[in-house]
């Protein structure tokens, strides 16, 4: 069973309101008088990381992409729970986790340890306290409204690279950074906000897709990270963890951010690059086979 149909199976059991039908980033729950929220993220050797990385680069990474999908909640991180497979230099990770741990403000509440033979697997679950109700979702984009993205995109795959070859500057794959300053300032003005984990167009798509809507891209408008000839390949990528949202037309973001494209009445094409509709053979970013 391939990724998605894997999730449209499980949508069945996600019956609770918390969970927003698997539709968003993290489940919402409303526990005594708290809106808390709730994400989890895994991490495989050899699909996220590379065998041989440096733990401590690892564990950061793996607590990064998880406070990432707590920024675009706009929630304050509280702490984590770790599912950790045993490997060669577990001191190094743990030295890692402490350090991500301390800069985002969160505390290790718990988790599992195994002991397994072939790559490592990793698990982490976020737990945060949103800092405004509603919670920003996927599914909130409106016609007309703006579409606009923090930083740029296309660092991490550039940093995947250096690190590979040994030379170059690998920090935005190795460590990067959740946006969580800028989802907190966000989270009252946005209609729907998510952070770019698998590809900026596909991210997008997803959004759009989300909010019943077309989302219209202007790719010269979008900030890369990498040379102009590699313009393509950066919209697509992933790994760059900042937010996109949209907001209302001619609300400016409370946070430094481009506005890259429009929000459309939903047309045949829920993503329109340029004007015009991917083809079948144009992969907008990730996905697990």
């Amino acid at each position: 069973m391939k990724e998605l149909a894997f999730i449209e199976a499980l949508r069945a059991l996600a019956v609770h309101p918390g969970a927003r039908g698997l539709n968003d980033d993290a489940a919402v729950l409303e526990v005594g008088g708290e809106t808390i929220v709730l994400t989890h993220d895994s991490m495989v050797e050899g699909v996220h990381f590379l065998a041989g990385q440096d733990p401590a680069d690892v564990a950061w990474k793996l607590v990064a992409t998880n406070i990432s999908d707590l920024a675009a909640k706009g929630a304050e991180p509280i702490g984590v729970l770790l599912g950790y497979q045993l490997a060669q230099d577990d001191a190094r990770f743990v030295a890692g986790l402490a350090e991500a741990l301390d800069h985002y403000g969160a505390k290790l509440l718990g988790g599992d340890t195994t002991g397994a033979n072939g790559p490592q697997s990793l698990g982490l679950t976020a737990i945060g306290r949103a800092t405004f109700t509603p919670v920003p979702s996927r599914s909130g984009a409106e016609v007309g409204d703006a579409i606009w993205l923090t930083g740029s995109v296309g660092g991490a795959m550039a940093g995947l690279e250096a690190l590979k070859v040994g030379s170059g500057d690998s920090t935005a794959y190795r460590r990067p950074q959740a946006r969580l300053a800028e989802g907190l300032a966000l989270a009252p003005q946005v209609t729907a906000m998510m952070d770019v984990s698998d590809g900026l167009l596909l991210d997008a798509l997803r959004m759009a897709t989300a909010s019943a809507a077309t989302f219209a891209i202007d790719s010269a408008a979008v900030p890369i990270a990498v040379p102009e000839s590699r313009r393509a390949e950066a919209l697509r990528w992933g790994d760059d963890y900042e937010l996109l949202f949209t907001l209302p037309a001619g609300v400016l973001p409370a946070a430094p951010a481009t506005k890259i494209g429009e929000v459309l009445q939903r047309s045949e094409n829920a993503l329109l690059l340029d004007g015009k509709a991917l083809s079948p053979d144009d992969r907008p970013g990730f996905v697990h086979s």
